[in-house]
């Protein structure tokens, strides 16, 4: 067992044990994040959920986003078979798979990106991971409630997704083709977790068919081993591309990737995979924590050049709580001490600057110095997806890390 000492939000230094941290993170995940949004985010007229609440829960914008309409019903199908059948739970889930199947998709089977409160499409079908989600929920409320509407929504945008991988913009794609065609590094790792969630419906064979391209994909075509790094967009053939793109670092990206491929590790026996995805978990981490205030940059610039994107110094909650996932699993697997010092590190800065102790649930972004400069709860981007997911893993891997050290 590491000795390390933890200095959590509220309560005294105590050493690095895993049944602490196993009880702290599920009690945060069924006490208040859960019920958090329960409590605020039920839209009783239409459907579905409002996910731009303040930080006391106030609705302040009544647009709904399909990423965060899947992410919610997954999360709460996905809760009640992990964690506990609770009844509300599942009406809740059944409450955002109603809404999104009546209204999310166009007569292709397209996902829209946003709608109107009672469902009247916004913006058009051009993202690819509104499919990715909706995949997600449908699949999610089929291991939930079995249902074949269920299954055949998500195996039909699963399809679609495929067919759609590698010009997934489409009609709505702005770049001017064939001057810098760019591979970008999201949907690989996207399908890293997504053949997994899908596995119960795909099958095993077929899942196992998607591993290989996926795992050379996000390892050697993304992975630049002179770096130690994963790029954001690489050249069609999986070179560097010397441009604002090319020289993206997205820490969170990189490591939450990480862990998918732990899993893909664990489930293939694989223990030098999982041994190179903690080794690049641990070196992203490193190059991105930010040694003046704490915390890990949102985006970064290969060669050190100012990053396009003027939000890159910000502090983000799901880059650190994804991060928390990948030390919990990249300490499990190797025992590296490495992953328990950043663990215990990046447990005192997020648990000190996103959690709110007045009003429930955490905050979202916070400036460089770590205050939070927006007082929302949810948005256009941040729902209730990222904290809950990773609360459940971290419970659960701290759970196997104790019984790991029990059997020596």
């Amino acid at each position: 067992m590491q000795k390390e000492l933890v200095q959590d939000a509220t309560t005294e230094p105590i050493a690095f044990d895993p049944i602490f941290f196993a009880t702290r993170y599920k009690n945060e995940l069924t006490n208040n994040i859960l019920p958090f949004w329960m409590q605020h985010s039920k839209d009783e007229a239409n459907g579905g959920y409002f996910t731009c609440l303040d930080r006391n829960g106030r609705v302040y914008d009544t647009d709904k986003f399909i990423w965060l309409q899947g992410r919610q019903v997954w999360t709460y199908s996905y809760m009640y078979k992990q964690v506990e059948e609770r009844p509300e739970w599942l009406a809740f889930a059944q409450h955002g798979a109603d809404f999104l199947e009546k209204y999310g998709r166009d007569a292709e089977g397209n996902w829209y990106f946003s709608m109107t409160a009672d469902g009247k499409p916004l913006v058009q079908p051009y993202n690819i991971f509104s499919d990715a989600f909706a995949t997600m929920a449908f699949a999610a409320m089929d291991k939930a409630n079995p249902e074949p509407r269920y299954k055949k929504i998500a195996l039909d945008t699963f399809e679609n997704i495929i067919r759609k991988q590698h010009n997934w913009k489409g009609t709505f794609n702005k770049l001017y083709p064939g001057t810098r065609p760019l591979r970008n590094f999201s949907l690989p790792m996207i399908l890293s977790n997504l053949s997994l969630e899908m596995e119960h419906i795909l099958g095993a064979e077929r899942v196992n068919s998607f591993i290989p391209t996926v795992i050379h994909d996000v390892m050697e075509v993304f992975y630049q081993p002179e770096h130690g790094l994963i790029l954001e967009n690489v050249t069609p053939e999986g070179r560097f591309s010397d441009s604002f793109e090319g020289r993206l670092i997205n820490p969170g990206h990189a490591i939450e990737a990480m862990w998918f491929i732990m899993d893909l590790g664990e489930r293939m026996g694989d223990k030098a995979l999982i041994r190179k995805a903690t080794d690049i978990m641990l070196q992203t981490l490193e190059y991105s924590w930010d040694k003046e205030f704490g915390g890990m940059y949102y985006f970064m610039d290969i060669k050190g050049n100012p990053p396009q994107q003027l939000e890159w110094d910000q502090k983000l909650w799901w880059v650190h709580v994804e991060t928390l996932v990948a030390l919990a699993k990249g300490f499990l697997h190797t025992g590296d001490p490495a992953c328990g010092a950043w663990f215990n590190k990046v447990h005192q800065y997020t648990w000190q600057h996103f959690k709110d102790p007045q009003y429930g649930e955490w905050f979202g972004y916070l400036n460089r110095r770590g205050e939070a400069f927006l007082p929302l709860k949810g948005g256009k981007w941040k729902g209730c997806f990222h904290i809950p997911r990773a609360l459940f893993q971290v419970w659960k891997t701290m759970e196997k890390i104790q019984q790991k050290n029990n059997a020596q």
